[in-house]
């Protein structure tokens, strides 16, 4: 049996504030049944969803009975060395920090503000492009810092990491957020978790979508195709070695990345 009733991929975007409605976020979600369909603002006066939008819609989405798996197209925390560097021992303590020198949840907050000093204290926390997490390289996914090039996944992080902490504070032990509440995923519960559109979105047809939509598109499918016909367990647990484990529980790992040999990274 399927573990979950809904399925909803998400393509992120840092651009702007967080009241921004923006043209690169994008949602999708399916029942299982069907192929995923393109979710809109409920507010008739919004085309596009705003980060902080999404994710009131979000709590009120995981809020319910009906166990949803979403995946979300940033990343969910940082590389060890910057734990290291700056005495952070876990996630929790992580989303805290870092939220107090990059408040880029609140509302005329922008990344490029704090990253131009203008907002923040982002000069004190601060990551190499060459730092890099277990599953990145795995993935051959570029630096959660690497700013500033094609395909980077690093805006969306630092403009996303809050609302993490905003979503975990607002739902409290009864949503499960991979792999850092543990591998194993209690019955019943609806699950956050770190996605990357490019391992799945070239095995589903475009069909007029844009490079964002199918992003999204196929995160959604993905899920949904998964859960149906073999369930997510194996994508849940991934063959990692108990060192490796241990420090997924604080960098984060993406989902349906493999354990094996590190591959070659960009």
């Amino acid at each position: 049996m399927p573990a979950f009733r809904r399925y909803i991929g998400i393509d992120y975007s840092g651009a702007s504030t967080p009241t921004t409605p923006l043209p690169g976020l994008r949602v999708y979600a399916s029942d299982g049944q069907s192929p995923p369909e393109e979710l809109l603002p409920d507010s008739s006066r919004q085309r596009y969803w705003t980060r902080k939008g999404l994710a009131e819609w979000l709590v009120h989405q995981l809020s319910g009975a009906r166990p949803t798996v979403v995946g979300i197209d940033h990343g969910f925390s940082f590389p060890l060395p910057y734990f290291k560097s700056y005495g952070l021992r876990s996630w929790p303590e992580f989303l805290t920090d870092f939220q107090h020198h990059w408040p880029t949840g609140e509302d005329h907050t922008t990344v490029e503000a704090v990253r131009r000093g203008v907002a923040g204290l982002g000069s004190a926390r601060q990551g190499s492009s060459r730092w890099r997490r277990k599953a990145e390289v795995r993935s051959s996914a570029k630096s959660v810092f690497h700013f500033d090039v094609p395909g980077q996944v690093a805006k969306s992080t630092h403009a996303g990491l809050p609302w993490l902490a905003f979503l975990r504070g607002r739902l409290g032990p009864d949503v499960h957020f991979w792999p850092f509440d543990g591998w194993e995923i209690p019955e019943g519960f609806s699950v956050v978790a770190e996605a990357y559109p490019s391992l799945w979105s070239r095995n589903f047809p475009q069909e007029g979508r844009t490079g964002d939509q199918q992003d999204a598109f196929s995160v959604a499918a993905w899920l949904s195709r998964t859960d149906q016909e073999s369930g997510l367990e194996g994508a849940f647990n991934p063959g990692l070695s108990e060192e490796e484990r241990s420090v997924a529980r604080i960098e984060g790992w993406i989902l349906g990345v493999s354990g094996g040999p590190d591959q070659k990274g960009d």
